[in-house]
């Protein structure tokens, strides 16, 4: 496995873990997001993912 791969398997797997956790989170009673938050959280993803592409 080279470097690039390796890299981008951690990120998804961190990525997964903050999803399972924020899921379960929300089955346990915890406060939501708004659409505005989401939106902004995508934007921010999408522009990591766009950085992450640039720097290799």
């Amino acid at each position: 496995m080279n470097i690039e791969t390796y890299n981008h398997r951690e990120k998804m797997l961190k990525l997964r873990e903050e999803l399972l956790a924020v899921e379960e989170n929300r089955v346990h009673g915890s406060r939501g997001y708004s659409v505005d938050e989401v939106a902004a959280m995508m934007r921010s993803a999408i522009k990591g993912a766009s950085d992450h592409g640039k720097s290799e």
